[in-house]
């Protein structure tokens, strides 16, 4: 009997020990994901700004500047550029009926999206002739397009580059498999089209949001942009790639494990310190988690 209640002990260890890894688990796609994606956006915005002289256009892309002084103008496309190297800022995104301020980055790819909106490669950048897209995450890291499904037509979408300010007019919205990639071929016009998972939690399908170009302001020099050789394709799918593989979230589990399970051994030898082992043992698992949960996040499809 004495051994059957020590199985059972040992079961109910583990599957509360379990249960607790799936709550931390939960925070951190909540949370956590979030606190890494506004440090990053924090860095890139720096970075954008030093990468121009102009103070007209270091005023545009400051976090605080105002969008009471939106162009009127006529919408007058920017000249073609080269790209920036994936990763790097392209420009920032502002909706202001679902209260977003976002750094867009160059690329679709998993480390990309973890920094905030992706431009897709391939598409002309934000202010350019033809159907610029940005994707976003919807549920985790910033989850900048959370209420992407609110944003109605007639809606402005405010995007400024190192060549100007663009307002869009949203014109509508739709629901598309992952496959569909049409809806960010190259259109009449100059169009944007903003990209989610669909519904939230989940990435069965794709929401859409596209927008006309209505007014743009384009700053001195604006045909410069930074050089680069970087000549990847635009993606095949409707984002949501990941180029994760299980290694990392394999190391990092079995890290953890181990860890774990010596922190256990060591705290039923030595009976007398086991709580400040628990203590400082809790300390090194939550850090072990961190890296395991960040590895493990990108194999998630509903984590998009």
């Amino acid at each position: 009997m004495s051994t059957f209640r020590r199985v059972i002990d040992i079961v109910g260890r583990i599957l509360i020990g379990g249960g607790v890894v799936l709550l931390l688990f939960t925070a951190y796609q909540i949370w956590g994901t979030s606190i890494q994606e506004s440090h990053t956006q924090s860095a890139l915005r720096t970075q954008l700004q030093q990468e121009t002289n102009s103070q007209e256009v270091r005023r545009a892309l400051a976090e605080e500047s105002a969008l009471d002084k939106l162009p009127t103008g006529p919408p007058v496309a920017a000249p073609r550029t080269s790209d920036p190297a994936e990763g790097e800022p392209v420009g920032d995104i502002r909706i202001p009926v679902i209260g977003i301020n976002q750094v867009v980055v160059e690329g679709i790819n998993t480390p990309d999206l973890r920094k905030g909106p992706g431009h897709y490669i391939g598409t002309p950048l934000p202010g350019q002739s033809g159907n610029t897209a940005i994707a976003g995450h919807r549920t985790t890291y910033g989850h900048p397009f959370y209420n992407l499904d609110t944003v109605k037509v007639g809606d402005p979408i405010v995007v400024t580059t190192l060549q100007g300010i663009f307002v869009y007019d949203a014109t509508r919205s739709l629901v598309v498999s992952p496959s569909d990639t049409s809806v960010i071929n190259n259109a009449f016009g100059d169009t944007l089209t903003l990209t989610t998972c669909n519904p939230r939690f989940s990435a069965s399908t794709r929401l859409i949001v596209q927008a006309k170009l209505v007014h743009s302001q384009l700053f001195p020099n604006s045909g410069l942009h930074r050089a680069t050789t970087h000549t990847d394709p635009k993606s095949g799918d409707l984002a949501g790639n990941s180029d994760a593989g299980l290694t990392d979230a394999l190391f990092w589990g079995f890290v953890t494990f181990v860890v774990g399970a010596g922190i256990l051994v060591a705290a039923y030898r030595f009976r007398s310190r086991r709580w400040v082992i628990y203590g400082v043992g809790t300390v090194g698992i939550l850090i072990l988690l961190w890296f395991f949960f960040g590895a493990v996040s990108p194999l998630l499809p509903a984590s998009f």
